[in-house]
């Protein structure tokens, strides 16, 4: 696949490679400690058990729960983007749109550094069309 003419130099995605390897970091740690709250409860809670005999309790437990499981998929979602950056950065098509081949800003790759589209693409897509 040859690298399109509006993708950036290895050298020029440096700063967004180092960005995107924090951020990962940083999720992947998110992640777990969203994983261990979701699926273990505090026994700080309540009178020292981790289940709740009060139905309002319950249903708050539950909400916490779901809210944690619902965060920590779209943190995955987010790794997946993060990675799938890093792998345009090595093989030097990181900056083109994936839809347009257009150069991506440098303003919009600093807001999200994992996107692969740019502003008029990225819209059409989430519009659905």
């Amino acid at each position: 696949m040859s690298k399109p003419k509006n993708a950036m130099t290895k050298r020029e995605a440096k700063p967004f490679k180092q960005m995107l390897t924090v951020l990962r970091a940083r999720l992947r740690g998110d992640v777990s400690g969203l994983a261990d709250a979701a699926l273990n409860k505090n026994p700080a809670a309540g009178s020292g058990s981790t289940l709740s005999n009060h139905m309002a309790d319950m249903g708050s437990d539950q909400y916490e729960q779901d809210f944690s499981l619902s965060l920590m998929a779209n943190e995955e979602e987010v790794l997946e983007q993060i990675d799938a950056a890093l792998m345009r950065i090595e093989s030097g098509t990181y900056g083109a749109c994936d839809e347009c081949g257009s150069k991506i800003p440098k303003m919009r790759l600093n807001a999200i550094p994992f996107t692969a589209y740019c502003v008029r693409c990225a819209d059409q897509i989430q519009r659905g069309g």
